[in-house]
């Protein structure tokens, strides 16, 4: 599948800007912690969706009798498990299991840097074009809903605020990116900054 007639600049700016990502690139609040806390291995798609009017990106919003982030905007993914081939694998089969978005609609583009969230997570977020027209079926135990929202929203410095928390004694810093009724913060947000970056400046529709 080929996304470049759709919106060819900001896809052109996303692919350099993903190229330049090494690999041991880590990102997060709590990255200076890495060599004193294990961090469990996980991975999440970040979907930007083709659609004709502008590109947008896919998320869901977990339920509320969740152990870890109940009710919080995510994106689809979770931990490593031992079948998992990669990171790659791991998002592929997560957002399936979850959201019912399987694997013939996406278009894989790269992965942005590796983020550490306080919760002992190292996350990659792995970034894929999903290809319309799809239906999704959403696990009603993980996911409360899924929605979209455009691109252009989290590219305006507008939008990006900056908070803080005590936690266990420590000030945490945090993203926040609140979209209509939904809080987009903490690690969902901050991943969404290193997209930001990637792609250099604001989307210009």
């Amino acid at each position: 599948m080929n996304g470049q007639g759709v919106a060819g600049g900001w896809l052109e700016r996303l692919r350099n800007g993903l190229a330049q990502v090494d690999g041991t690139q880590i990102d997060g609040d709590w990255a200076g912690t890495e060599s004193r806390i294990s961090h469990t291995p996980a991975a999440v798609l970040v979907p930007l969706v083709l659609r004709a009017e502008a590109p947008a990106v896919l998320l869901t919003r977990r339920t509320d009798h969740l152990h870890h982030h109940p009710g919080q905007i995510s994106f689809p993914g979770g931990r490593v498990e031992a079948g998992d081939a990669s990171s790659v694998a791991t998002a592929l089969r997560e957002t399936y299991e979850e959201i019912g978005l399987g694997a013939d609609r996406i278009e894989l583009l790269g992965a942005l840097p590796d983020y550490l969230t306080g919760t002992g997570f190292r996350v990659t977020p792995v970034v894929g074009l999903v290809h319309p027209p799809f239906e999704l079926a959403l696990d009603a135990f993980e996911v409360a809903e899924a929605f979209e929202v455009p691109l252009s929203h989290f590219l305006d410095p507008a939008n990006h605020q900056r908070h803080s928390m005590q936690v266990e004694g420590r000030t945490r810093h945090f993203h926040a990116m609140p979209y209509g009724d939904y809080y987009i913060w903490g690690a969902t947000a901050g991943m969404l900054m290193s997209l930001y970056r990637a792609l250099s400046d604001p989307l210009v529709d």
